[in-house]
């Protein structure tokens, strides 16, 4: 962790973070206004959600990142452009996702390029499960999007797999992958799985 993102912790925290209690947080009070609701899970460093949220400043966005200097650097640039429409939690998203967020509170949710864990022994460590998409059908409302990302291709599979049977899910795009969103940035980990030859694949769903 730098210095600054450091600092920016401490400093900026009080403003722009969650903090994490077992009881159900009031999103309206956190932001201190009645919005859309997006959440990004595993933000990085923050680009996309720092991109997303710029762009679209009549919606609210919640960031979910453990990575404590990734947080760091989103809260510099959150403050340095006088942004008032993001929040951040450093806590396991499965225990915000359960304890924190009521039923059909979220608008959207980006997930953006998560941990493949490629090794096949890992595969049972990869974000999205059946159980982990359950939590998701949860929050986020009828009608609203999922929207996902990987540059590895069994990982895409794998999430298609998962979704295109959830009972709660339909997939958005025809051809079975999105096209790239224009509001999302090409991020370090997009640039690197080029580097590598690797291929992109988003994915849309919308909640029943």
């Amino acid at each position: 962790m730098t210095a600054g993102q450091q600092r920016a912790l401490e400093e900026l925290w009080p403003r722009y973070g969650i903090e994490y209690t077992p009881a159900t947080l009031d999103l309206d009070h956190a932001f201190g206004r009645r919005a859309p609701r997006l959440i990004e899970i595993g933000f990085g460093s923050g680009e996309a959600l720092f991109a997303y949220a710029q762009a679209h400043p009549e919606i609210d966005c919640l960031g979910i990142e453990v990575h404590r200097p990734g947080a760091g650097h989103l809260l510099m640039q959150v403050q340095h452009a006088g942004m008032t429409n993001v929040r951040v939690s450093c806590h396991d998203a499965v225990e915000v996702l359960t304890q924190q967020l009521t039923p059909a509170s979220i608008d959207a949710v980006h997930i953006l390029f998560p941990d493949p864990w490629h090794k096949k022994r890992h595969h049972k460590r990869r974000l999205i499960q059946t159980e982990f998409v359950d939590l998701l059908a949860r929050v986020i409302k009828s009608g609203g999007v999922l929207r996902l990302a990987t540059d590895w291709q069994d990982y895409a599979e794998h999430m298609r797999a998962v979704l295109d049977t959830h009972a709660q899910f339909i997939n958005a795009a025809e051809a079975g992958y999105a096209a790239r969103p224009d509001d999302r940035p090409i991020t370090r980990f997009e640039r690197r799985g080029q580097r590598l030859g690797h291929g992109v694949w988003d994915m849309e769903y919308q909640r029943r």
